[in-house]
Order: C-alpha cells, then sequence, then structure tokens
C-alpha cells in the first residue's frame, strides 16, 4: 500500500526536481527517500521519475499518479486540521501569503497586534507574486493568502476585507503638481509614468484604473518594487501610481515628493483572502480578516 510518507516525497521531488533538495525539504536523507520512493514504485508497476545524474523528469504515467497524490494529501491534511478547530482560534501554526505591494505596508500595521492577541500562534508569511501564491493555496502549501482584485482566483473563495484608491506622486517641482489634490487620468503625462514590470497585478490594476491599454515603460523600466519607483521620482525621472496604504511608508520622510488622488471610478483596487473552498480553518481566517480590518481602519 502507498504511503503518507512516499506520497509527500514523491511531491517533493516534483516540486525541486532533484532527489537531494526534495530530501532537504521533507528532513530525511536522499537515500531514505530513494529508498521509499523506488519501493512507490515497485507497488505501481511503472515509474514516475526518470532520473539520471544530471535532472530527474516526470513520467507521463507519473504525472498522473503525482495529480491524484496532491489531492489525497490535501484530504488528509484537512483531517489533521479538523481536531485543531477544537482548539482555541490561531493557537497552533498558520500559513499566510502576501503580494509585495501589500506585505510591507499592511503587515507591519497588523502582525503586532496579532501576535498580542493570540500569542500562540505560529505564524509563516510568505512574500510572492500573485500567481505563485495562487498556486500555493490550490496545492495547500499555503493555508490563505492576501491578493489584490481584481484577480483570476479560479476555484478559490475570496473574501474581501479592504478598499482603496491609487495616488499619483510625483516631485513637488513637477509643473503639473501645483499643489492640486486631484488628478485624472487624462491629465497625467502618460510618457513619464512609470509602473511596475509585467507580472505584477498592481500595474494591471493601476491600468484598468486610469483606462490605459498599455504602459510606456518610461526609461524602459523594469522595476520590481514601489520603493524603486520611488527613488526615481524623488530623483527627476518621472511620476507613478501608488496604492493608498503605502503612501506613509513610502513618501512621509521625504519633503520633495507629493501624493495627489486619482480621481478615477473607485474603489481602483480591493483586498482579500483566498483560501480552498474545502478548507477546515475557514474560522481562523475570519478572525485574521477581522484583525486586519481593524487595524488598517485604526491607521
Amino acid at each position: 500500500m502507498i504511503s503518507f510518507k512516499q506520497i509527500t516525497y514523491a511531491l517533493a521531488v516534483e516540486k525541486t526536481l532533484h532527489f537531494k533538495r526534495a530530501a532537504q525539504q521533507c528532513s530525511v536523507s536522499q537515500s531514505a527517500l530513494s529508498t521509499a520512493l523506488a519501493e512507490m514504485e515497485r507497488q505501481l508497476g511503472f515509474q514516475v521519475f526518470e532520473r539520471d545524474n544530471k535532472r530527474v523528469l516526470v513520467t507521463p504515467l507519473g504525472q498522473q499518479v503525482l495529480d491524484k497524490a496532491k489531492n489525497i494529501k490535501l484530504q488528509l491534511d484537512d483531517l489533521h486540521r479538523l481536531a485543531e478547530t477544537q482548539k482555541e482560534p490561531l493557537s497552533y501554526p498558520l500559513s499566510i501569503g502576501a503580494i509585495p505591494t501589500i506585505a510591507p505596508y499592511i503587515l507591519p500595521k497588523v502582525l503586532p497586534a496579532i501576535q498580542s492577541e493570540y500569542p500562540r500562534l505560529q505564524l509563516t508569511v510568505v512574500e510572492e507574486q500573485s500567481h505563485v501564491l495562487v498556486e500555493m493555496v490550490k496545492n495547500g502549501d499555503l493555508d490563505t493568502a492576501i491578493l489584490a482584485l481584481p484577480y483570476q482566483c479560479e476555484g478559490l473563495l475570496t473574501f474581501e476585507f479592504w478598499k482603496e484608491d491609487f495616488y499619483w506622486v510625483t516631485h513637488k517641482d513637477d509643473p503639473s503638481y501645483s499643489n492640486r489634490q486631484e488628478i485624472t487620468s487624462q491629465e497625467l503625462d502618460h510618457d513619464r509614468l512609470m509602473l511596475l514590470k509585467d507580472g505584477h497585478c498592481l500595474k494591471d490594476h493601476a491600468l484598468a484604473a486610469c483606462q490605459f491599454e498599455k504602459a510606456t515603460d518610461a526609461h524602459g523600466l523594469r522595476a520590481t518594487s514601489l520603493n524603486t519607483l520611488i527613488q526615481l521620482v524623488a530623483g527627476g525621472l518621472g511620476t507613478t501610481l501608488a496604492p493608498e496604504m503605502a503612501l506613509k511608508q513610502l513618501i512621509a520622510d521625504d519633503s520633495k515628493l507629493a501624493a495627489v488622488h486619482l480621481n478615477e471610478e473607485s474603489p481602483h483596487r480591493r483586498i482579500a483572502f483566498i483560501v480552498r473552498p474545502n478548507y477546515v480553518r475557514l474560522a481562523d481566517v475570519e478572525h485574521l480578516m477581522k484583525l486586519f480590518k481593524e487595524q488598517l481602519s485604526s491607521s
């Protein structure tokens, strides 16, 4: 009979495509992992992995086995979580993901309150782009994650807890600024607008809020963080759009910069937790959402 241990080892190899790294991930020796997987393949009667000294490949039939193994592991993990639902809320390990345009701006406001109210909670935080977090939640590698909507989350539940607008960030010497409080997308200088590189949902949300089909990529920019964009704005190289939650951290200490509300249909992005439909600790996500909303409202 195939064991849960063998399933765990096989999924680790699929993820890493490397027996040594998979063994390290599972905290076992490489020989123990290899022996367990060889026995699993013997019981199945076919190879799940093709391996040599240079690489590991998943066989077509092996991929079918691994797809079923993922579902089995998720169901077994949920069985273990059922027992935890009888404990005090947020009193056991919990993993949460957040995208880079949310994590640095929201977590410092919320984590101290979570640690104070739930001191027994063992929280693991992963910062990744949206598509990575969606897959991690689907595969059970994360309990939940925080994304900015709209985003394709097919097969997952989304629970919105915050809404916000974008602000145009510019140098105060910019002639277009003139101490204004509002600006429309038509008034923005498209050629000087700097946004994150493709793959960051903040860029897509900013373009949608402005009703722009695409960005001009001023200066051939391929920035991966809001902090980089803000430094470029401070240097007079252009302007950018930033979410409201990030403004205080990004520009509060720089007297050369100004933030002007983007006067377009609101909200410009919605913040939500995502979870699997059969996730058994949904009440804990609800506790988290309440804390996040309280802390954001008071900041």
